[in-house]
């Protein structure tokens, strides 16, 4: 390789694919899926539609919706044996581990393993999606000494969640709330998580080591869980009238502020926008309220003193708090939407495949001659 080749640390702005799944534009503040933008999408649309969306490359019409929607949740039960293999796992495993470990497992008993053709994959794709919602609040519960709850035939992903999660019917404005989450969690381009799948689909392995690499890279810090982050930082600022001061000793001293910057967008995430409208609305007079009003002050106080713009991070933490669900699972349900656009480029890369190979710039030592180890 050329000694003297660029070295784009990192591959920033580097295009490493063609693709007809997402468009970002970070210099506008826009985020569109299939040509459509998010936040119309957030507004009139539901999760299950952006899954189909972004799986089949266009909105349906409404019969082949309702087609679709009768086979999307007919298999939202965990094979017994993956629920045997949660029961295996110590207390000690963070949900991201077991979700990592599961998902793997569930190819096992996937009818369609080993069938490659478009049709099986697609399949493969929905249960996915069914699943990996009941990987996490099956586990959850089980983690507390509970017994996994069984879904409810003919509702939404959203609706499940919530459902199997707590084990009572969930609050409808809490259902919307989290669909909403979901899409703008969809897909956001190449990511690291997206590219670790590309990467592996890339040498025609299955689907499912494909999304168990995405979920290992989404399970690094750098990648996953800023909004655990953010809610950590709004609780040690404890109240709205400290947020002020927090983010004043933070800036100076290079202490980076969570739920804010993105190596994409120059402006707003225009997904931050969305969330922080039902932030508000599910924490109005309610003990969470706080928590809103400290973010929208450190907020302000970021935006009068930096160029850094909020992310979609800042506000998602809150609107999960208000509905009960625990800190630890934010992460898993980033996977939870996110499985929809890794299975969404898995199919995209299948359709014009060729293996993922780049080159690395050399720098270590040339010339050196072995030496036998008595000598050394």
């Amino acid at each position: 390789m050329n000694e003297n080749a660029e070295v784009h640390v990192g591959l920033q702005d580097i295009v490493a694919a063609e693709s007809s799944i997402c468009f970002i534009d970070g210099q506008k503040g826009r985020l569109l899926y299939r040509g459509y933008d998010v936040i119309e999408l957030a507004e009139k649309s539901t999760f299950e539609e952006v899954a189909y969306l972004l799986w089949y490359g266009r909105l349906p019409g409404r019969v082949e919706f309702e087609a679709f929607l009768d086979g999307f949740t007919g298999s939202m039960e965990l094979p017994i044996e993956t629920v045997m293999i949660l029961r295996m796992f110590p207390k000690s495993a963070t949900p991201m581990e077991m979700l990592r470990t599961s998902v793997s497992s569930l190819g096992h008993w996937d009818p369609d393993s080993g069938n490659t053709r478009l049709d099986a994959c697609l399949r493969k794709a929905i249960r996915l999606t069914e699943r990996i919602p009941q990987l996490v609040t099956a586990h959850q519960r089980l983690r507390q000494g509970m017994e996994p709850v069984h879904p409810v035939p003919g509702k939404s992903i959203a609706y499940n969640f919530l459902y199997t999660l707590h084990g009572e019917e969930p609050r409808e404005e809490w259902v919307r709330a989290f669909d909403v989450s979901l899409i703008l969690h969809a897909d956001h381009e190449l990511n690291a998580s997206t590219f670790a799948a590309r990467v592996v689909a890339a040498t025609m392995s299955d689907m499912y080591s494909a999304v168990t690499s995405a979920i290992g890279a989404l399970k690094g810090p750098l990648h996953g869980g800023a909004n655990e982050q953010v809610m950590k930082m709004l609780f040690e600022i404890g109240e709205p009238g400290k947020a002020e001061t927090w983010v004043k000793n933070a800036l100076p001293n290079r202490v980076k502020v969570p739920g804010f910057g993105h190596r994409v967008y120059r402006t707003e995430d225009p997904r931050a926008g969305i969330l922080r409208r039902y932030a508000e609305q599910l924490t109005a007079a309610t003990p969470h309220e706080w928590l809103y009003q400290t973010c929208r002050e450190v907020e302000r106080t970021m935006l009068e003193n930096s160029k850094v713009y909020p992310n979609v991070d800042l506000y998602s933490g809150i609107c999960y708090h208000a509905m009960g669900i625990p800190m630890e699972l934010y992460t898993p349900i980033f996977a939870v939407s996110r499985v929809v656009g890794w299975t969404a480029h898995i199919l995209e890369q299948w359709a014009n495949n060729r293996l993922i190979r780049p080159r690395a710039k050399y720098t270590g030592s040339d010339g050196l001659s072995y030496v036998p180890i008595d000598q050394r």
